[in-house]
């Protein structure tokens, strides 16, 4: 897995240990937004910092942005049909 740059899309309070309360830019999502049998998504990170920062929130919203890389590596075997040689 390669770093990337993060793109910051939003962020939160944690409210109680199981309420997460997020803010999202709707603006920076409009790019990222996938198609996947008709419906359309957007996948997102949502992470706790390790203290809140200066404007008290303590989760950072971001664009998850990894994609399947294609491999160069796949190889198309081709039966050999030319063979006159008979299997037995």
């Amino acid at each position: 897995m390669s770093k990337t740059q993060k793109i910051f899309c939003g962020s939160g309070k944690q409210k109680t240990d199981s309420w997460l309360k997020i803010t999202v830019n709707p603006d920076k999502l409009m790019e990222y937004v996938r198609e996947y049998e008709g419906r359309r998504f957007v996948k997102l990170d949502i992470n706790l910092l390790p203290a809140p920062n200066k404007f008290g929130k303590d989760i950072e919203v971001t664009i998850d942005t990894w994609q399947p890389t294609k491999s160069k590596d796949k190889v198309e075997v081709v039966p050999d049909t030319d063979n006159d040689d008979l299997p037995f």
